[in-house]
C-alpha cells in the first residue's frame, strides 16, 4: 500500500527515512527549517521539500497534512517533535503519527499517558548495549 507522508527534520535519520520511502513509490514531502539540510537528499529525489518548521500549520498545509496518511518527526528536540505529533494526531487526525523522543522519561509520559507513538534512541541504545554485554554479539542489523 503507498502513501503520503511528511517527514519533520531532514538530518540523517529524516533523510535516509524520506529517500527510502520515495524510492518504494511512497509520496514524501519533508520539512526543515534549514534549506542547506536538503543537500542530504540525492539530486533526483522525487518528493517535495519545505522549507520552514513543523509546527506552523500553512509549513504543514503546504506540505499536505491535509491529505497525508502518515507523518514522522524526527527534528533534534524533542518538545517540537512532540508538538508536530499532537498536531497531526490530534488536530488533523492522521493515523500514523511517530514521534522521536530522545529522553526515556518523556518518552513514557507521552506514549502512555497520552498515547502519542514514540520512539526513544536512547532506549533502542541501551538495550542495544545491555544484549552486547549479555550475549557478547557484535554489529547487529
Amino acid at each position: 500500500m503507498l502513501m503520503k507522508m511528511i517527514i519533520v527534520g531532514c538530518g540523517r535519520a529524516g533523510s535516509t527515512i524520506a529517500v527510502k520511502m520515495s524510492l518504494e513509490g511512497h509520496q514524501v514531502s519533508i520539512i526543515d527549517k534549514n534549506p542547506l539540510a536538503f543537500d542530504r537528499l540525492p539530486p533526483d529525489f522525487a518528493g517535495t521539500m519545505v522549507v520552514g518548521t513543523g509546527i506552523d500549520e500553512d509549513v504543514l498545509i503546504k506540505a499536505g497534512i491535509k491529505e497525508t496518511e502518515a507523518v514522522i518527526a524526527v527534528t533534534k528536540g524533542d518538545n517540537t517533535n512532540i508538538m508536530i505529533g499532537q498536531i497531526a494526531e490530534f488536530l488533523y487526525k492522521i493515523p500514523r503519527v511517530m514521534v522521536r523522543i530522545v529522553d526515556p522519561k518523556v518518552k513514557q509520559f507521552y506514549d502512555t499517558e497520552i498515547g502519542l507513538p514514540c520512539y526513544c534512541p536512547t532506549e533502542i541504545n541501551a538495550d542495544y548495549y545491555i544484549r552486547f554485554l549479555k550475549e557478547g554479539n557484535g554489529c547487529i542489523s
